[in-house]
């Protein structure tokens, strides 16, 4: 199989779309709706992704995940798309944007694309961070749901960092893993969290 991000980007560089814009943005939502299943362990070792055995704040990790509490969640996902918020007790507060719709998806995204660390989009950009700035930006209404605290001893795989330029296309990806509830259920109750 060819490298998914390469062949997206390379799509993405044929129709003139210009990257990290909102144009940008919408057209990767568009073009991922129509991917129907994405090998999650094959995705893991794909460039350019970066296996890490830690997370840094700010940054955004695909990672296999086996929830301590799971029998009393009502669902939870497998393979979460984290960005990482900071340290919480036996592991770090991170955004898992599975758990926003694609649409509403996009828009975090876009809020999020506002507070990076510098322009570069390159491996020294990330997300400025913190829980504090999470709750008084309004543009990062979305977060709420997306607020998971995740701990380091039920982390079931190294982390794959997603470098900025691939942002957009992580965020689309269809690889989301939720148990117990389909991803109808996880984003209505999101929606109904969000008051959207």
């Amino acid at each position: 199989m060819s490298n998914i991000f390469q062949r997206l980007e390379l799509q993405a560089f044929r129709a003139g779309i210009t990257p990290r814009t909102k144009e940008s943005r919408e057209w990767f939502r568009k073009k991922i709706k129509n991917l129907r299943s994405i090998n999650r362990e094959a995705l893991m070792k794909e460039d350019p992704l970066k296996q890490t055995g830690q997370e840094i704040v700010g940054s955004m990790y695909m990672f296999f995940y086996d929830p301590k509490n799971k029998k009393t969640l009502p669902y939870y996902d497998e393979f979460p798309l984290v960005v990482v918020v900071g340290p919480a007790e036996g592991g770090f507060y991170g955004l898992n944007l599975h758990y926003l719709p694609p649409i509403l998806r996009a828009k975090m995204l876009d809020a999020l694309m506002d507070i990076t660390t510098n322009t570069k989009f390159n491996d020294s950009t990330r997300f400025k961070m913190s829980y504090e700035l999470l709750v008084k930006t309004s543009k990062l209404k979305y977060f709420k749901p997306c607020f998971k605290h995740y701990l380091n001893e039920h982390v079931q795989s190294k982390f794959s960092m997603v470098p900025a330029p691939e942002w957009e296309i992580a965020t689309f990806l269809p690889t989301a893993q939720f148990r117990k509830a389909n991803s109808k259920k996880v984003y209505y109750d999101s929606k109904q969290m969000i008051g959207d």
